[in-house]
């Protein structure tokens, strides 16, 4: 692959309703990615979380966080075809609600990486406002 493609689905295994990435703005394999996800207010989760109020669930700001990464990862031809899994979660912080309509910004940062897994630090914008940070661990699984 010359030139790395930037649909989320041609790196990751997640499939709608859990892929939580429209599109990637940029990828440094093996360091970085960022992308973006549209919340259109059709999502799954907004009728029950919650009437009235939608709200976007952090853990799912989480997951988004994580799956920019796993693209980071998944670029670098050392770690290709294996299947990148949390191992942990640290210092998440929410400073904002991220709501139907919003466009959300993420972004991955690995800090350290091995044969087996590694860290990250992600972040969720809206706009220039930080909605969600957080410390990611991930174990690197054998394909299947």
């Amino acid at each position: 692959m010359s030139e790395l493609s930037l649909d989320p689905l041609d790196w990751l295994p997640h499939r709608p309703p859990f892929l939580l990435l429209d599109e990637l703005t940029f990828i440094e394999p093996g360091q970085r990615a960022k992308g973006r996800w549209r919340l259109r207010g059709d999502e799954w989760f907004f009728p029950g979380h919650f009437p009235g109020r939608p709200t976007t669930p952090g853990v799912l700001l989480v997951e988004s966080m994580a799956q920019c990464g796993a693209v980071a990862l998944l670029a670098d031809p050392r770690y290709r075809g294996r299947l990148p899994l949390f191992g942990g979660v640290e210092n998440a912080r929410f400073r904002r609600q991220v709501v139907p309509g919003d466009v959300v910004d993420v972004t991955c940062e690995m800090t350290k990486l091995s044969a087996r897994g590694g860290y990250g630090t992600g972040q969720v914008y809206v706009g220039e406002a930080l909605a969600a940070s957080a410390s990611l661990f991930f174990v690197l699984a054998d394909p299947t």
